[in-house]
C-alpha cells in the first residue's frame, strides 16, 4: 500500500506570489487579526514574516483603523496625520514626563536651585483648578524660589534616532496663581538640550507680575516646541518665583500640575 501526501500547494495554503508557506487569507481577515495583535509585536515580529505581511503592517489603512478603534483621533478632523503609524505610537506613549507635578510626594524628583526667604513650601488647594484631582501646590516665599527637573528623553523611551528623524511636538504646560492679598511674580524657563546639555531651543517668557488684591485665579502657561532640529536629548524645566512685598512666610506665587508631553504634530 502506498501512502499519499498532500503538499502545501495542493491544500491551497500558498499563492503563487507568496514568499512563504503560509495560509492565504482574505485581506480583511488578516487585517482584523492584525488589529488585535499588540502593536509592538506587529512591527517587530509580524512585519518580518513575509512580503505580504510587511506591506499590510506598513499600510496607513491598518493604523488608521487602529487609531479609530482605540479612540486616538486628531483634535482637528481637517488635519489628518501624514503617518498614521507614527501618530498611533506617539498617542499610546503620550504621558506627562514631569515626575511629582502636583506635590503629592513632597519635593521628591525636584531639584531646588533657589530657596530664598522662608524657602519653598507645600499647601493644600483652596481655589480649585480645572483638573479637580490637583489637591496641593508648591508655594514660594519673599526671595526667589526656583526648582527644576531634567528629563532624559532616551530613558523615557524616545531614542536619539526617533527624536532626530520625526521631531515630534514637545508640549509644555504649567499652572500658577497668586495669593489675593499679596503681590507676586511667576517665571518659567524650559530648554531643549543636546547630549552635552547645551541649549538648542529655549522658552523663557518675561516674568508674570500680579498686583496685591487680585482675584487669585489659576492661570495656565503653555508652549509648543516645533521643528527644533536634530540633537535634542534632554528637556530642562525650571519654574518658580517669589512674593513682591517681602512678607515673611509663604505669600509668593503658587505652582502645580506642570507637564511636558511628546505629542503628534497634528494633535495641536
Amino acid at each position: 500500500m502506498g501512502s499519499s501526501q498532500t503538499t502545501h500547494e495542493d491544500s491551497g495554503y500558498v499563492n503563487e506570489n507568496s514568499t512563504g508557506l503560509l495560509p492565504v487569507l482574505p485581506l480583511e481577515v488578516l487585517e482584523e487579526m492584525f488589529l488585535n495583535v499588540p502593536p509592538h509585536q506587529l512591527v517587530c515580529v509580524c512585519r518580518l514574516v513575509c512580503r505580504e505581511w510587511k506591506q499590510l503592517v506598513d499600510s496607513d489603512s491598518l493604523w488608521r483603523k487602529r487609531c479609530r478603534r482605540e479612540g486616538y483621533l486628531p483634535c482637528d478632523a481637517a488635519k489628518l496625520p501624514k503617518d498614521w503609524r507614527l501618530f498611533y505610537f506617539l498617542c499610546i506613549k503620550r504621558r506627562n514626563l514631569i515626575k511629582n507635578p502636583k506635590a503629592d510626594d513632597k519635593f521628591n524628583d525636584w531639584q531646588i536651585i533657589k530657596n530664598g526667604g522662608d524657602k519653598w513650601s507645600i499647601e493644600s488647594v483652596g481655589v480649585p483648578l480645572p483638573d479637580t484631582t490637583v489637591q496641593r501646590f508648591f508655594v514660594t516665599s519673599y526671595s526667589p524660589c526656583l526648582k527644576l527637573q531634567l528629563i532624559h528623553l532616551e530613558k523615557e523611551g524616545y531614542s536619539p534616532s526617533f527624536m532626530d528623524e520625526f521631531q515630534p511636538d514637545i508640549v509644555i504646560s504649567d499652572w500658577y496663581a497668586p495669593r489675593w492679598d499679596c503681590g507676586s511674580q511667576y517665571e518659567i524657563c524650559v530648554e531643549l538640550l543636546n547630549h552635552k546639555k547645551k541649549t538648542i531651543e529655549k522658552f523663557n517668557p518675561a516674568p508674570v507680575i500680579f498686583e496685591q488684591w487680585n482675584d487669585q485665579k489659576w492661570n495656565q502657561m503653555t508652549h509648543v516646541f516645533k521643528n527644533y532640529g536634530p540633537g535634542v536629548r534632554y528637556i530642562r524645566f525650571v519654574h518658580g518665583g517669589k512674593d513682591t512685598q517681602f512678607w515673611a512666610g509663604w505669600y509668593g506665587i503658587r505652582v502645580t500640575n506642570s507637564s511636558v508631553e511628546i505629542c503628534p504634530s497634528v494633535d495641536r
